[in-house]
């Protein structure tokens, strides 16, 4: 029995700190070298205290700041460890009336605007954490936003076209706008 269960039990422990710890280490410190800002977190900093991540979306509702994606999580929204979809589909009558709510909620913040609310605006992404919303959802914003600061909506136009970021390559993706990095843009304006 101990030449079957010392040789075992060595050959564990052995695969153990090769798995758990070496192969780990060697990883994060081959990130951390290549990757600084990504295997940091891609937090945001202002005045050296971080402020927000680029890669999770927060709950932005004052009038003068663009608003992201709704996210699903709970309790409270955007919380990354609890990230996931509502898993309600199309059909799902408590989508419809979520959506409807929120539609409804960007139009009573914006009476002027008639123009079609785009869709990341009114549902959420499947992780409920997403940073960005399309060109198109931070245009239907400009309205708003330039109002309750009492900018000309060119020059809030002008923000969102600066923070615009293109698809990888020229292909891979979709046009997107960070939010963060737009409303931290807007409050540089100050």
């Amino acid at each position: 029995m101990k030449n079957i269960l010392r040789p075992a039990l060595v050959l564990f422990l052995l695969l153990t700190l090769i798995t758990g710890v070496a192969y780990p280490l060697v990883v994060t410190g081959v990130a951390k070298m290549l990757f600084p800002e990504q295997a940091a977190g891609s937090l945001v900093l202002r005045d050296g205290k971080p402020v927000g991540s680029v890669l999770i979306g927060q709950n932005f509702s004052d009038p003068k700041h663009f608003w992201g994606r709704p996210s699903a999580t709970g309790p409270m929204p955007y919380n990354a460890a609890a990230s996931g979809g509502s898993n309600q589909g199309p059909l799902n009558p408590a989508l419809t009336d979520a959506v409807k709510g929120r539609v409804d909620a960007l139009r009573a913040a914006d009476p002027g605007n008639t123009a079609p609310v785009p869709v990341d605006l009114v549902t959420a992404s499947a992780s409920g954490l997403d940073p960005h919303i399309s060109p198109a959802a931070a245009r239907y914003q400009v309205g708003r936003v330039a109002k309750a600061r009492g900018l000309s909506p060119e020059k809030v136009q002008g923000l969102v076209d600066a923070q615009t970021e293109t698809p990888l390559l020229g292909v891979l993706g979709e046009s997107r706008v960070n939010v963060l990095k737009l409303n931290l843009a807007l409050e540089a304006l100050r």
